[in-house]
């Protein structure tokens, strides 16, 4: 499991290596929308991860990059039909990024750094670590943005998880006026720099 765990933690691709931050500003506005790109990457890199490292031993070295980016581009579209089919109000407003999955730093990166050089099993724990990991990062980012910045938490939830999701929205009294700054691009950078700041912080006094 330390393959796991390092993928998730040690190598974070968003607050570690600082990789993927154009989705991580620009899609977590809301929870909803943090945690669609979150599953839509996952599944993406756990697909083109088992894919790659089942398949590593018959793509030929010329033809690497090529490959994994054809591997990487048929999960991509199968993440974006799935949200055209199930969720496609959601994904209007996520479009573009889901699209770019395929160009995604992190996903070409393990392909290459990882799963290309490992069997399946260990392929499969590093995809699942790093998806982790970023869904962690747009997850707290999301949260933290839509809370301060509309007063409220998991709203829309319906538009992914269907009707039965309609009530699970939270209202936060405290923060219901809200702090507009927060929900712009502007605030999206600052906490983004407070999280990694403090992300920083906190793995240097663990080592100490």
């Amino acid at each position: 499991m330390s393959v796991f765990t390092t993928a998730m933690i040690d190598r974070n691709p968003a607050w570690a290596q600082l990789l993927g931050l154009c989705p991580l500003l620009a899609v977590t506005t809301s929870t909803v929308t943090s945690l669609a790109l979150a599953l839509a990457s996952t599944a993406v890199l756990v697909g083109s991860n088992l894919s790659i490292a089942c398949l590593r031993h018959w793509i030929p070295e010329f033809a690497r990059l090529p490959a994994f980016v054809m591997i990487i581009a048929t999960f991509t579209t199968c993440a974006v039909l799935l949200l055209e089919a199930f969720a496609f109000e959601l994904y209007l407003g996520i479009a573009l990024f889901v699209q770019i999955i395929v160009t995604n730093c992190i996903i070409l990166a393990r392909a290459e750094a990882f799963a290309s050089r490992n069997p399946p099993g260990r392929a499969l724990l590093d995809a699942l670590g790093t998806g982790a990991g970023f869904a962690l990062a747009l997850l707290t980012l999301g949260m933290i943005r839509e809370a301060f910045g509309r007063g409220t938490l998991l709203a829309g939830m319906d538009q992914l998880f269907g009707p039965a999701a309609a009530g699970w929205t939270i209202d936060l009294p405290a923060l219901d006026s809200g702090l507009l700054l927060v929900a712009l691009p502007p605030g999206a950078f600052i906490v983004a720099g407070l999280l990694l700041g403090t992300g920083n912080a906190i793995r240097t006094r663990l080592k100490t």
